[in-house]
C-alpha cells in the first residue's frame, strides 16, 4: 500500500488559515516568520487577518498557499502523522509546494518564484475561466472550438474548466447550458489560466527559473501537465514552465498515482478541494486532509497532562 502527498492550488485559501496552528506550534510560526522575511512583506498578516480581497490577489494568494501548506507539513512531519509518500503531486501552484516538500526546491526559492508567478499572472491577466459540471470532455472540446475558448483543467470526470477572453466565455457558457450542463460558473480569477493566453507569463518565468537550483526530489513528482513521473531536475524545471499555459490533467495525475500503487492520498494544505476530486476520480482510494490531521494533533496537545 503506497501513499501520495498532494498539494492544493489557488482557490483553497481562506483568511485565518494556519493562524491557530502558528499560535500553538513554533514550527508553523517559524515558517510564516521566514516567509515574511524572505518576501519583505507582511504575508502572515494577510493570511491571518485578510481582508479577503488582499489574500485572493494572485501575487499574495500563491505564496500564502505555499507557506501555509509547508507550515502544515512541517508540524505533521515532526509529529510523525504523515506516512512517507511514494509519489507527490500538486494542482498547478501546488506543484511548487510539492517540490519544496520533497527537497527539490528551497523554501525561499519556491516562495520567491511563486510570488513572481503571481505578479506576472496579474500583469498579463487577460480573460477569465469558466467551470462546467456535467458535460464530458468531447462535448467541451466541441464547445471550445465553436466559441474560441480553450479546455483548461480536467479536475474530475465531467468537471472541467474553460479559459478564454470574456466574450468567448459568454458564448461557451451559452453553448454549455444548451448542451445540458448541470452547472456553469464563472470562476473568481482575473486571467485565462492554463491557456495559450498565459504564454507571456511562461516565457518570463522561464528566465527566473533558469537561475533557481532544482535538486532531484526524494520521491518522484507526477506532473500536472501530462501525468509523467519526473525525478530529473531539468525535466522538473521544464514542467514548472510548461504547466502555466497547459491544462491541468488532474484526472490523469490521480490515475497515474493509482497505477504507481497508491491507495491513500494525503491533501497537505488548507481545505479539501483535491480530496473531493480524488474521490470522484478513484472512488476506492482513501483520502485524508491535513486539516483533519491537525485537528487531531491540536486536540492531543490541549489535553491536560496527568
Amino acid at each position: 500500500m503506497h501513499h501520495a502527498w498532494v498539494f492544493p492550488g489557488q482557490g483553497s485559501q481562506s483568511v485565518g488559515m494556519g493562524k491557530a496552528l502558528a499560535e500553538r506550534e513554533p514550527l508553523a510560526r517559524a515558517v510564516f516568520e521566514e516567509a515574511d522575511r524572505i518576501l519583505g512583506l507582511p504575508l502572515s498578516r494577510i493570511v491571518f487577518e485578510g481582508p479577503d480581497e488582499e489574500l485572493a490577489a494572485t501575487r499574495n494568494q500563491q505564496p500564502a498557499l505555499l507557506a501555509t501548506s509547508i507550515a502544515y507539513l512541517r508540524v505533521l512531519e515532526a509529529r510523525g502523522a504523515l506516512p512517507e509518500p511514494a509519489v507527490v503531486a500538486g494542482h498547478s501552484l501546488g506543484e511548487y509546494t510539492a517540490l519544496v516538500a520533497v527537497g527539490s526546491l528551497d523554501f525561499a526559492d519556491g516562495l520567491r518564484i511563486v510570488r513572481r508567478r503571481g505578479e506576472l499572472m496579474e500583469q498579463y491577466g487577460l480573460g477569465g475561466m469558466l467551470a462546467v459540471i456535467g458535460l464530458d470532455r468531447a462535448t467541451l472540446e466541441w464547445i471550445a472550438a465553436e466559441s474560441g475558448v480553450e479546455l483548461a483543467n480536467e479536475n474530475a470526470p465531467n468537471q472541467l474548466t474553460l479559459s478564454g477572453r470574456p466574450e468567448a466565455l459568454d458564448r461557451a457558457a451559452t453553448l454549455a447550458r444548451e448542451r445540458g450542463a448541470r452547472r456553469v460558473v464563472r470562476l473568481p480569477v482575473n486571467a485565462a489560466f492554463h491557456s495559450s493566453l498565459m504564454r507571456p507569463v511562461a516565457e518570463e518565468l522561464a528566465r527566473d527559473l533558469a537561475g533557481v537550483t532544482i535538486r532531484p526530489p526524494r520521491v518522484p513528482l507526477i506532473a500536472c501537465s501530462d501525468a509523467r513521473v519526473l525525478t530529473d531536475p531539468e525535466e522538473l524545471r521544464t514542467e514548472l514552465v510548461v504547466q502555466i499555459a497547459a491544462p491541468v490533467r488532474w484526472v490523469d495525475v490521480v490515475r497515474r498515482a493509482v497505477e504507481c500503487g497508491v491507495s491513500t492520498f494525503w491533501e497537505v494544505g488548507p481545505g479539501q478541494v483535491l480530496s473531493g476530486l480524488i474521490r470522484r476520480i478513484e472512488p476506492d482510494a482513501a483520502t485524508h486532509t491535513a486539516e483533519q490531521l491537525l485537528d487531531g494533533v491540536l486536540a492531543q496537545v490541549s489535553e491536560p497532562s496527568r
